[in-house]
C-alpha cells in the first residue's frame, strides 16, 4: 500500500486522534487542509496510469503552468497516458483564488458575464475546478468518482485526515468525499505560495523598487486611456487602490486567430470552432461567441505561450497583435505573414484594440512593464 509520511501531509499524531476538525483550532484546521492539499495536489496516483496530478500542468518552478518537455511547444496539454492533446493553453494557477464566482454584474447598463475558472468559466469556483480534470479524458482519464476515492483510500493517512478534517463519516458519501478532496486542494491553492505579491510591481507600490525608465514609460502608456488603453481589461490597482490582479475577469472576443499547427496536432482540424464562453452551459447569448475570459497578467512573462490557443509564443508578438491587429499590411512577425483570421469572426472587439497606433519602442515599452509582474522567485 502506497503511504505518504504524515511530515508531508502535516498531521501530527494529536490531530489524526480527533474524530473531526472540532478538535483543531481554526488556525489548525486551514494549516492542515493546506498541507493535505498540497499532498493531493502533486499526487500522481490520482491519474489513471499514476503519472499525472495537479502538479504536472500547474507546477510551481514555472510560475504553475505546465513546462514539461513537449513536441507541441506548450501550446496545450497532453493526456495523463500521453495519447491526446487538448485545444487550449494551460492557464496559470497562481493567483487564481482570487477570481470571483462566475456569474454576471451589470455595468453602464449592460450586463456581462465574470468570473469562473477555466477560460470559459464553466466551473463556478475554485473548489468546483479542482474536480474536473481528474475525470477529464484529456488530462487525468480517470473514469469515475468512485475510482478517485478508492485510488485516496490506497493512503491510510488521507484516509486519517479526511476523517480529522471533514467527518468520520466521509467515506459514506462518495460525492462528499470528492468534495473534500478538491476542498482540501482549493485551500492549498489560496496559499501566498500561488500569490505572494512579491513582484517588482508590488514593491514599486511599496516604495522599495524603483521602476527603470522604460518600465516607467510602459506603465504609463498600459495606462494611458487614449493610447494602448490596457487598463481597459487589465486594471492596475483593485478599488481599495492596491496592487490589482491585471484582470476585471470579464469576457471578450479580441479575434486571437485559428492556432492551425494546433489543430493539426490534436486531430480537430482547422473546421473546428472554440466558441470559448458560449460553450459554457450556463450562457445562451450568441454575441458572446468565441470569448474568453481576460487572463491575469501576473507572472505573464513566465507563462507563455500566450492566448487560449497557445498560438502567440512571445510577449511582444501579443502587444504587436493588440497594436496592429487591423493594420493593413501589418505582419505577425512569428510568421512572416499577416495575422491570421479570428476563430469567430462575427463578435470581435474592434472598439478598443486592433490599431492603436503604438511605435515599435512602445510596444517595447509596455513588454518591459509587464515584466514587472513577475513573482520574485521567478526573476531572471
Amino acid at each position: 500500500m502506497k503511504t505518504i509520511t504524515l511530515a508531508i501531509i502535516g498531521v501530527s499524531l494529536f490531530f489524526l486522534g480527533c474524530s473531526d476538525s472540532d478538535g483543531l483550532s481554526e488556525n489548525q484546521t486551514i494549516d492542515t487542509k493546506m498541507k493535505l492539499g498540497k499532498a493531493l495536489y502533486e499526487d500522481t496516483s490520482l491519474s489513471k496510469n499514476r503519472t499525472m496530478s495537479c502538479a504536472t500542468c500547474h507546477h510551481e518552478e514555472s510560475a504553475f503552468v505546465d513546462e514539461r518537455e513537449s513536441d507541441i511547444f506548450h501550446m496545450a496539454a497532453k493526456s495523463a497516458d500521453d495519447n491526446f492533446i487538448g485545444d487550449r493553453n494551460v492557464p496559470t494557477a497562481s493567483y487564481a483564488s482570487f477570481t470571483p464566482d462566475f456569474g454576471t454584474v451589470e455595468e453602464d447598463g449592460e450586463i456581462l458575464f465574470v468570473g469562473g475558472q477555466f477560460l470559459d468559466g464553466r466551473s463556478k469556483n475554485l473548489k468546483e475546478q479542482a474536480k474536473l480534470p481528474f475525470l477529464n479524458p484529456i488530462e487525468m482519464q480517470m473514469e469515475s468518482i468512485e475510482e478517485v476515492i478508492h485510488r485516496v483510500r490506497e493512503n491510510d493517512d488521507y484516509i486519517e485526515a479526511l476523517k480529522t478534517l471533514y467527518s468520520e463519516n466521509i467515506f459514506d458519501d462518495y460525492n462528499k468525499t470528492f468534495d473534500a478532496i478538491a476542498d482540501a486542494i482549493a485551500t492549498f491553492e489560496k496559499s501566498d505560495i500561488f500569490s505572494p505579491f512579491d513582484s517588482k510591481f508590488d514593491r514599486h507600490l511599496a516604495g522599495t523598487y524603483i521602476l527603470t525608465a522604460q518600465e516607467k514609460r510602459g506603465m504609463d502608456l498600459f495606462e494611458d486611456e487614449k493610447r494602448a488603453n490596457c487598463i481597459a481589461c487589465h486594471p492596475v490597482l483593485k478599488e481599495d487602490d492596491t496592487a490589482g490582479l491585471f484582470t476585471d475577469f470579464t469576457y471578450d472576443n479580441i479575434g486571437v486567430p485559428i492556432n492551425k499547427e494546433l489543430r493539426l496536432l490534436n486531430g480537430k482540424g482547422e473546421n473546428f470552432i472554440d466558441f470559448g464562453l458560449f460553450d459554457n452551459p450556463d450562457v445562451n447569448d450568441s454575441n458572446l461567441k468565441g470569448a474568453f475570459r481576460v487572463s491575469t497578467l501576473r507572472n505573464i512573462d513566465e507563462t507563455g505561450p500566450y492566448m487560449h490557443n497557445g498560438i502567440f509564443k512571445d510577449l511582444k508578438t501579443v502587444v504587436h497583435f493588440y497594436n496592429t491587429r487591423d493594420v493593413e499590411g501589418a505582419i505577425n512577425p512569428e510568421t512572416g505573414e499577416a495575422w491570421g483570421k479570428p476563430e469567430v469572426n462575427t463578435t470581435v472587439n474592434s472598439e478598443e484594440l486592433g490599431d492603436l497606433g503604438l511605435t515599435d519602442q512602445e510596444e517595447d515599452d509596455i513588454v518591459a512593464f509587464m515584466k514587472t509582474l513577475t513573482d520574485k522567485r521567478y526573476e531572471k
